[in-house]
């Protein structure tokens, strides 16, 4: 982008300010793949709020949808969408960042171009709720999550259990070497895959087993609560509280984790958010469990917040093609051809497939 432009809009942040008597002065940019952060600072004493007001007025003279405003360091922040926005390749990005600590997936990259890494066995992240609208890009960030960890971690070390009951976002995964048996595609076959993991969750504390890593992926929460009622309820709120200690991570997705379908109880063993585009504040705060952060004014296709202990992270989520992922699945089984030994009792909507377990 060129410095020419990024002065003029700086520039017509500034003529909103003034307009509006808040004396301020635009002094850096940040550009990423999906948006340019204005650094502006105010006069002592101007409340942040009073920037934030103005935000549709600094949106409508940039000539943008939205424009974001908050506080960072001790300094204003403004976000504009970029006219031109450039993804985040999940493959390349993998490349760059060469190894990754165990259980460690791959998010995207960060509101300072950085890679956002997310290390599931952390006693501060442990499960992942993923929430957003209709094309917030909710399911690919999970899939890509998901994938990340497939390709940094060899199947005796890790285990992938997948639950998508309409059968359209974890289809690409299905062929992993990782997957336990195949993708559970139903709300019937979701019910008992869950009920088979809380039963593998209490043998394993029965054995003091926590190995391999198990990682079950959840598309369409909602959906699979509605259908499957109290049972699917119980059986994540047990997983969730006593799974980590069972190596057993939770990474769930939803349009809208509202208190009807979501209870508390499962909400609060969901340390970690990551919020994408939402229809309005209230929204907002019902996805992230705290009010404010702006999520319903971010741009969708990956525009996401990684939200963990009252911190806010903006991040543009990595992503993958259906034909990047098969290309990169036939890499994949090729490297584990001897893959891994051992039994597990698998659910009984799929084959029976062996891992190797080590004692805690």
């Amino acid at each position: 982008m060129r410095r020419r432009q990024l002065e003029m809009q700086s520039d017509r942040i500034e003529a909103v300010l003034a307009s509006h008597k808040v004396a301020g002065r635009v002094w850096g940019a940040t550009i990423t793949p999906r948006f340019i952060r204005f650094q502006v600072t105010t006069a002592m004493g101007t409340k942040v709020s009073k920037v934030s007001d103005l935000s549709e007025e600094i949106a409508l003279s940039l000539g943008v949808r939205s424009a974001r405003v908050y506080r960072k360091q001790g300094a204003i922040q403004v976000e504009v969408p970029r006219a031109q926005p450039e993804p985040v390749r999940l493959l390349p990005l993998c490349q760059r960042i060469g190894e990754a600590p165990p259980a460690t997936a791959v998010l995207g990259l960060d509101d300072e171009g950085t890679p956002l890494l997310l290390r599931l066995p952390s006693p501060d992240i442990v499960h992942v709720l993923v929430a957003g609208t209709t094309g917030s890009g909710k399911t690919a960030l999970a899939r890509s999550l998901l994938f990340s960890l497939a390709l940094y971690n060899q199947p005796d070390a890790l285990r992938l259990m997948l639950v998508d009951p309409k059968g359209r976002g974890f289809g690409p995964l299905g062929g992993l070497p990782h997957v336990i048996g195949r993708v559970a595609a139903s709300a019937e076959e979701g019910v008992k895959a869950l009920a088979w993991l809380v039963k593998e969750m209490e043998r394993r504390d029965a054995e003091s087993v926590s190995s391999p890593i198990i990682v079950a992926g959840v598309d369409e929460l909602a959906d699979l609560l509605l259908t499957g009622g109290k049972a699917v309820e119980t059986a994540l709120v047990r997983l969730a509280q006593r799974g980590r200690e069972a190596g057993i991570h939770l990474v769930t997705c939803t349009q809208k984790p509202s208190a009807e379908l979501v209870s508390g109880l499962l909400k609060a063993n969901f340390p970690v958010r990551l919020v994408g585009a939402v229809a309005s504040p209230e929204d907002a705060k019902v996805a992230a469990g705290i009010a404010g952060i702006g999520a319903e004014k971010l741009l969708g296709r990956g525009d996401f917040l990684l939200v963990a202990k009252g911190d806010v992270i903006r991040f543009q989520a990595a992503y993958a093609t259906e034909e990047e992922m098969s290309q990169a699945t036939l890499g994949i089984r090729m490297r584990n051809d001897n893959g891994a030994s051992g039994e597990i009792e698998a659910p009984r909507h799929v084959e029976r497939q062996t891992v190797t377990e080590n004692r805690r």
